[in-house]
Formats: structure tokens, sequence, C-alpha cells
């Protein structure tokens, strides 16, 4: 039975059978605790990928485990034909602490995006506006999800490749141009979709005063603004949600996910005033969305990120990384640039380095640290929001040594 369970048979499996879509690594993980992972042969890792931004509380996390258990043992799905305490209660919740006026439970961040997509053309609609003037922009370097709608909405060309026809209706913008978007946006545009911090497209931030022109433009427009908050919410900039940071911003849609739910699955399509009508019964649906036992965990988690403790920890953490990475990067010279905002840092490599992070997150996983990358060139770091300064300090050890390696070739 323990050479069945080994590495090599367990990872050997997962190759015969798993459809060949994702590459992962010859690691094969058993545990979890805190900020810390090991595998089933016992190697010890520091997580600071946290399942790209899903197990935002660390692993095992006390308060998670008993929501989970007790719901589990009372009732695990119900269907939408009914209502359950653990669903209305976090939709209550969420309406009570931030914009929205009604929620959308799925059970992704892909599915959070498209039903916003479904939105925002509904309310086009319904306000008179044919299919002609329902055109959604977004922007180069995003990424919105997998799905047809929002892989199309996903402004990069390697993730359309072999999947056309493509669904119309969607225009491409420079990030951060907002001259570009000025010309872009017109009658026929119905929403203007962004993340905050695009994350597959590099750890890029909003510039400050670009989300304030995206919705001065579709006020004019009488367009809806769409803020994806799939990976940068849940407290991960050391605000609730990412534009936050921005002072006036008064989003119609906010789609989240990811840590929504602290690792089970989980999304919510949050929708302010102007569009909270828009979907009406038989318009859309999901069998498992609010699911019972996800909806519990959920809302452990909406309090463990809107507490004030936990976001002073991301703000903290964030400047010892990013203190980290920069000192290291002054001796070694690894990096163009060190971006990003609380817990989500993206580190582009320089010139001599270009389309290695695939190589540099090998070296950290060698060390026992797990790192990921947004992109060839850019190692990309999302760290449990309550990281320790014991973690942080031996991950920087850790991550020192593997740099080290990397540039020594």
């Amino acid at each position: 039975m323990a050479a069945e369970n080994s590495t090599d048979a367990l990872v050997a499996a997962g190759v015969r059978t798993y459809v060949p879509n994702y590459a992962p690594k010859p690691v094969v993980f058993d545990h979890g605790e805190g900020s810390r992972l090991w595998d089933v042969d016992g190697r010890e890792y520091i997580d600071l990928g946290t399942g790209i931004s899903v197990n935002s509380f660390g692993h095992g996390h006390p308060g998670l485990i008993e929501a989970v258990t007790t719901q589990a043992g009372r009732l695990l799905h119900a269907s939408n034909l009914y209502y359950v305490e653990s669903t209305v209660r976090l939709a209550e919740e969420l309406v009570e602490a931030t914009f929205a006026e009604r929620v959308f439970f799925c059970n992704s961040g892909a599915e959070a995006n498209e039903a916003a997509i479904k939105i925002v053309r509904r309310h086009a609609s319904e306000a008179g506006r044919g299919p002609e003037e329902r055109e959604i922009i977004t922007f180069e370097g995003s990424f919105h999800g997998r799905t047809l709608a929002t892989v199309t909405a996903t402004a990069q060309p390697k993730y359309h490749e072999g999947f056309e026809p493509l669904p119309g209706g969607f225009t491409y913008c420079p990030f951060n141009d907002p001259e570009a978007l000025e010309a872009a946006v017109g009658e026929r545009t119905c929403a203007v979709m962004l993340e905050p911090v695009q994350g597959e497209g590099g750890v890029t931030p909003a510039r400050q005063g670009f989300l304030r022109h995206i919705q001065d433009l579709c006020r004019r427009h009488e367009a809806l603004l769409v803020l994806d908050e799939i990976q940068s919410g849940m407290g991960r900039t050391g605000k609730f949600f990412a534009y936050e940071w921005e002072a006036g911003i008064e989003p119609d849609v906010v789609t989240m996910a990811k840590a929504l739910a602290g690792g089970l699955p989980m999304g919510a399509v949050l929708v302010g005033e102007r569009a909270s009508g828009a979907l009406t019964v038989g318009t859309h649906g999901s069998t498992f969305g609010g699911n019972p036992v996800a909806a519990a965990a959920a809302r452990v988690a909406v309090r463990l990120a809107g507490s004030a403790d936990l976001l002073a920890n991301v703000a903290r953490q964030g400047d010892a990384f990013r203190l980290f990475l920069n000192r290291i990067n002054a001796e070694l010279g690894l990096f163009r640039e060190v971006r990003g905002r609380g817990l989500i840092l993206g580190a582009e490599l320089a010139e001599a380095y270009e389309g290695k992070a695939g190589a540099l997150v090998d070296a950290c996983a060698d060390e026992g640290v797990i790192v990921l990358v947004a992109g060839p060139s850019v190692l990309r770091l999302l760290p449990p929001l309550n990281i320790s300064d014991e973690d942080t300090g031996e991950a920087a050890s850790r991550m020192e040594r593997a740099f080290r390696a990397f540039a020594a070739g």
C-alpha cells in the first residue's frame, strides 16, 4: 500500500489519468498547517502561493474547519429552489459590508465573471439598447477566466488560440492608458471590466486616478463599472477590496472567488443598485451556487478578511517581503521591477533573465518555498494573509539561497 501512495506512483497515476491541460510539479501534497505544507515524503515547504490566492488564511485554520465540519454534519446541499441559513446569512453579511444591494453565488471566478457579463448585457437590454450597444471593454494583460466568454474578455491572445470563433462584443484597451480608454468608450459601450491589480498579467496595479477616470467615463456614457476582485479582494492588498485604495470609487458590479470560502469552491457577484434587478427568474443559475458548506466557510473567511488586525498584518508582511526583494535585488540585479500591493507582489525579471521565471520557481522549491509565476518573466508571491513574522523571515532566508543559486547559474 505504501508503494501505491508514493510520490512516483501518484504522479504516474495523475499523468496517466488527467486530461493534459496542466503541467503539475512532481510533488504530492499531503497536509498543511498555517503557512506550511508537507508532501507525502514528509518534506516541508513554506507556502507563498496559497493555491493561487485561495488559502489566504493558511492551512487548517480552526475557524474554517469548525464551520465546515459543523455544516457538513447538518446539510451538504439543498439547491437554490430553497433557502438555507448559512447562504442567506452570508448574503446578508456581504451586503452589509459592501456597496452591494444583492448577491449572486456560484462556484468559481470564471463563473462569477460569466455572470457579470450576463448582468451588464441584460441591464443594457432592459434599458432598450440593442445587441450592437452591448460592447464590453476589457484591458490588455487581463485575465478573467477560461469559459468562452471570460477567455474572450481576457485580452491575451495566447489564451484564445485554438478556441475560435470567440464570442463577439468585446473591445480591448491598453491598461493604465486614460487617453486610449477615452477614445474607446462610446455609445456602444455597456460596461468596462477590469482587475484593480492585474494578476496573471504580471501583478500590475491600476495607477492612482485610473479607476476614477474609468468611473467618470462609465457614468458619462451610461455604462457599468465591473471590477474583478477575484485575486485582489478579500484583504489581499491590505483593504477588503483593492479598489478601496482609490477614494470615491463606487462600482456597479464586483466579482469575488478564490479566498472567498477559505479553500472551498465558491464565487460571488456583488451587484449595486443600478443593475440589482437585471437577472430575473430563469435568466441565470447555478446548481451548486451558494452551497451551504462553502457558505459556512465563507462567513468565517469574510470576517477574517475584514479584521483590522489581519489587514495590518498584510501591510506589515507585505513591506517585509518588498524590503527583502529590493535588498537582494540591489546585490544580485535579478529584477527589473518589484511591484504590487500588500501581499500580492510581482518581481519582473531583468533582461538577462527574461523568460526564466519558471526556473526561479523551481530553485525556490528546492529550498522549500512555494512561489508562483505571472507569465514567463514575473515571479509572483501570494503569501497567507496571516503569515507570521517568523515564517516571513524563514521564507526570505530560503528564497535568498534560491536566488543566489539561480544567479550563479
